[in-house]
Parts: C-alpha cells; structure tokens; sequence
C-alpha cells in the first residue's frame, strides 16, 4: 500500500507529463482575455477541458462560472480549487485584445491552468480513490471589481446581486458544503522569493457617483446652467482633504476616476459620472472613511448647486488568512522549489473577493511569483511560464492531498478549528447593507 508521500510523489509526475498542455492552456487564455461577466471563450475553454478529462459540469453559475467535481472514496470533506476567468483594461499591454482593451495583467489565466492542471494531476494519478473527501474544481467570473456602471444594471436587470464571482457563487448556494478553498495569484517576479503564504488584503466599498447639473450654452450663456463638473472636481478635492485624517494602520486608498465628463465642448456638463473604491484593512475603517468620502461628494454638488446621486455598490470584505492552510502549502512550495523560494506576504492593500469567502470557512490565497512588471499595468507579463502553469498546480494538489488524507484528518482539523466570522444568512445580510444607497 503507497504512502501519502509516494502518492504525492505519483500526482507530480502525472502534472509534469501534462506540463506542455498546462502551459498551452494558459498561454490561450493570455490571448483571449475578457472583462468579468463576459468571458465567454475563456469559460468555454474550461468546459472544453472538463469535458477532455472526462468530467460532468455545470456551467452558467453567475452567467459565466464553471464547477466540476472530483469524487473520493468518501465524502468526509469538501474542498474547493478555484481559478479566475476574468481579466482587467490595459489596452497598452503588449497581450491586450485590440477590439476590447481587456488584458490579463493580473495573471488570471495562469489561475485557471493552475485550477485545471491541479484536476489533473489528481484524476490521472488516480489519487482520489486514496482520498477521503470531494474536490470541486471552479472556474469563477468577475474578481476585478470593475466596470461598476455595467454591472449595475445587470443587478438592475436581475441577472446579479452582487458585482463579484465569489460573492454571487456564496449567494447562489455554489460553495454550500464546501469546507475550505485553495487558490493562488501571480505577483511579480522575485530573485529569490517564488511563492509567498500568509496574505491578507485590504476590503473595500465600490462607489458610483452621478452628479446633475444644468446645460447652458458654455460660450453665450454659461450663468444659466450649472455645472456638474465643477461640482464633481471640488467633491474630488474635498475627498483629497481628508487624506490625513485616514489612520496608517488603517491603510485606506480612495481613487476615483472621472467615467464621464460631460457630452459636449460647447455644452454646460450637466451629466457627470464617477466611480471609486474606499478600501481599508477592517470593515469599520472602510465604513468610517466611506462617511468622509461622501460628505465630499455632497459638499461639492452643494457648492455648485447640483444634485449628486451616491449609490454604495456591495465590494469585498477584508481577507483572512489561515495559518494551518498557509503552512500546508508553504511546505509543499517548499519542497518543490526549495527552502528560500517560499516567505510570508503580509498585508496587501489591494482587495479581492476571497476576502469574502475568508469570512465563512479557511481560505488559501497564495501568491507565485512568476510575472515581471508591475500588475495592471502595461508592464506585466509572465516571465516563467512553468512556475506559473505547472509549478502551482503541483502546489494545489499536493496540498489537496494532505488535506483529504488519512480520514481527512488535517482538513477536518482544519475546518474544526476555524472560526468563522459569520454564517452564510448574516454575510448576506452585512454585504445587502453595504449596498445600500448613501
């Protein structure tokens, strides 16, 4: 009979022989990139490899998602390997889609080669017969909070609730029965440091702003309108003023864009759009400095006269780390890439909606470092495609494997010992308040 170690040992070989098709996966997904709620091909290429495995899915969860399962040879627990199907707007990145501008600058696509290839390192070492407990491999939409104006009214047309993939999988019943979540980003590429455990993040409120003016003829009668543009530029500056009010601990950002700035040159703006984030390391430094931010956006519509409509939109929470999760895969990222490729990341200020998942049951969010460039931006590339593809995907599933073994023994633990800030009824209810319009 193998040992959990020999059956580890079989899982890598069985991802190292698929390591061409991993990278080919991810290497597609780099040049179809697609906004969230609209990755259609990317979705349709993992039901492509769903189906390739010999695997039965669903697909359509919060319009795009895709889930699969793996069956044990018990069902003492549940994990899920998730991957994200969206990318971000960098029109200037050398793989952006020239029609769309959409670019995986944060490294998505190499999530979902990671997702698959961790499935198949599992199915085809034929592992999950020695396994007590399911895997449900995810292909999730939406984790870049953006295009707030759009997803709106997909809420307004009752096809969302939420504006995230993760948010809307918890309020549809996807992660029901789900014990624990393993996944990764990309970060930027490390001379030493290949793979960081330990992150938390920043949550956040998404905001979209719509301030009312008046039009006049800009040149032959401006004192009859009122401009919302003004109104919306001194908002902006009163935002700016109470940057040092925001505590360092706290680690707020706010940085609004200006979506819409008027329609016409000769025309007074009567129509001004904006979009922003309040972020913060606690719910509460994110609900104190949301209040701030909109006293400064009505202070502005009031000094000109407009009106100003705030609609509070629900973000992420605040990311949890857990420190048994985390050291599971530092020590399987240990033993692939060696003791110094692995270290801790700290708190990061960015924001991603695990936070949310982070709240209701243990949560791996891993980073590899296998890209080069700042992320979202025109710099960001892969750097080290088999870190990217193959080596994570050895890390999830090694991982996976320690988690169900043995009765589930360490998974089980794991889940015994969390303690979860709320359950599914009071995260929905908390995450409906924060949407609420100011």
């Amino acid at each position: 009979m193998a040992t959990k170690e020999e059956w580890k040992k079989r899982v890598i070989e069985a991802i190292e022989k698929r390591s061409a098709e991993m990278i080919e996966i991810g290497e597609t997904l780099l040049h179809i990139p697609e906004m969230g709620f609209k990755e259609v091909k990317t979705a349709a290429l993992v039901e492509e490899k769903f189906r390739s495995m010999g695997l039965t899915y669903r697909k359509g969860l919060a319009l795009t998602g895709v889930v699969a399962e793996l069956s044990g040879r018990t069902k003492k627990a549940r994990l899920a390997i998730m991957g994200e199907l969206d990318s971000i707007l960098v029109p200037s990145n050398p793989n952006a889609d020239p029609l769309t501008g959409a670019a995986h600058a944060c490294g998505h696509n190499a999530s979902i080669a990671g997702m698959l290839g961790a499935g198949m390192g599992l199915l085809d070492s034929g592992v999950m017969k020695e396994l007590d407990g399911d895997v449900s491999l995810m292909a999730v939409p939406a984790e870049e909070l953006v295009e707030l104006e759009y997803r709106n009214r997909l809420r307004q047309e009752g096809k969302l609730v939420f504006l995230a993939g993760k948010q809307e999988f918890i309020r549809l019943g996807v992660l029901d029965g789900v014990d624990m979540v393993l996944m990764f980003h990309l970060k930027e590429t490390d001379p030493v440091k290949k793979a960081l455990i330990g992150a938390t993040h920043n949550g956040v409120i998404a905001k979209f702003i719509r301030y009312k003016g008046k039009e006049a003829h800009a040149g032959g009668a401006p004192h009859m309108g009122i401009n919302a543009l003004n109104a919306a530029l001194i908002g902006l500056l009163g935002i700016h003023a109470q940057r040092e009010t925001f505590r360092d601990e706290d680690c707020i950002r706010v940085h609004p864009i200006i979506t819409k700035g008027g329609d016409l040159v000769n025309v007074v703006p009567a129509d001004v759009r904006l979009e922003t984030f309040v972020r913060g390391r606690t719910v509460e430094a994110m609900q104190d400095a949301n209040q701030k931010v909109n006293r400064a956006l009505q202070a502005g519509a009031m000094a000109i006269g407009a009106a100003v409509d705030i609609l509070d939109l629900p973000g992420y929470l605040p990311s949890l780390s857990d420190a048994r999760l985390d050291q599971l895969f530092a020590s399987n990222m240990t033993s692939l890439l060696g003791p110094e490729a692995v270290g801790p990341a700290g708190h990061q200020t960015g924001s991603t909606d695990i936070g949310d998942i982070s709240h209701l049951m243990p949560a791996l969010h891993g980073y590899i470092k296998a890209g080069k460039g700042n992320l979202h931006t025109e710099e960001f590339v892969i750097s080290d495609p088999h870190l990217a593809y193959v080596e994570s995907a050895k890390g999830l599933a090694l991982t996976a494997v320690d988690l169900l073994w043995d009765g589930a023994r360490e998974g089980l633990s794991i889940k015994k010992n969390y303690r979860a800030k709320y359950t599914k009824d009071e995260y929905l209810k908390i995450l409906t308040q924060l949407s609420q319009s100011a």
